[in-house]
């Protein structure tokens, strides 16, 4: 749902429509870096110089993003969605039990048996662009899915690609605005998993994001859609240098380097002015 929801949003701010279709690109007013975050259907991306003399270009972007979860329900959600045209079906990896917020199911039994598949598919994704610098995954803690088999997509990650960079957005439960009473457990192990195995890691608060909503935004009936939607604000602030050209050149490992005192220390508190 964060995943849908901040894809959707970039491809709007980079003017295209909820198929994908690039209506108002304009190369000089979006900037040269559509391609960090999507792909061309048919081609490599505005910056390539063979793409810029071909005549036939699709104008189609693809985002570089891969949907995975336990049970089939939740990506049905995201395909229904406004935004879900725009998204590669091959890259929706689904099993059929549900981890039932269980950390062990989601990173030992169910999901072991679906990971293997998932990491295929983010293979076939780093291998079809020009440079990878890293990647970044967005799960809660508080169930068992995002928590076991996010740590476990994590992992097999950092197997794969050592050398490459991994941040997540993390959003720790909280016991105010609390769906089961695992939450702590599932929290706890996937937090050590993310202390040993990510580079970065933006901690999402849920109360937090909940008192941001009733209290300063006066939201009476909060939706999981809406609080997505301020999710993907924060990320589309910490990922502006990297997918606009601009003085500020950031990019994921400048920002390690300024941030991150300590290896392991590396939890980083996100805040949108």
């Amino acid at each position: 749902g964060i995943n849908a929801e901040y894809m959707g949003k970039k491809g709007r701010e980079k003017g295209e429509s909820s198929e994908g279709a690039n209506d108002g690109f304009d190369p000089n007013l979006h900037g040269d870096k559509i391609d960090v975050y999507f792909k061309e259907q048919n081609g490599r991306g505005p910056d390539h110089n063979r793409e810029q003399k071909r005549k036939k270009r699709s104008g189609k972007w693809i985002p570089r993003a891969v949907m995975v979860d336990l049970e089939p329900g939740t990506l049905d959600v995201v395909t229904a969605s406004a935004v879900g045209k725009a998204f590669k079906p091959d890259n929706f990896v689904f099993g059929n039990s549900g981890a039932g917020n269980n950390w062990a199911k989601g990173h030992y039994t169910e999901g072991a048996e679906i990971v293997e598949q998932a990491i295929d598919v983010v293979r076939k994704e780093a291998e079809g662009s020009g440079h990878v610098q890293g990647f970044q995954i967005a799960h809660s803690l508080g169930g068992g899915t995002g928590s076991g088999l996010g740590t476990l997509l994590l992992l097999k990650i950092r197997d794969a690609y050592p050398d490459r960079l991994t941040k997540t957005y993390s959003i720790y439960p909280s016991p105010k605005v609390s769906d089961t009473v695992v939450e702590p457990y599932n929290a706890i192990l996937a937090t050590h998993q993310l202390l040993e195995n990510a580079d970065q890691v933006y901690c999402i608060d849920n109360e937090a994001l909940y008192s941001i909503v009733t209290n300063l935004l006066k939201e009476d009936a909060p939706t999981f859609s809406f609080m997505n939607y301020l999710i993907s604000q924060v990320q589309m602030g910490v990922t502006a240098s990297l997918r606009f050209s601009g003085q500020l050149n950031g990019d994921l490992r400048k920002l390690g380097v300024n941030l991150i005192p300590f290896p392991r220390l590396h939890f980083f508190n996100i805040a949108q002015a």
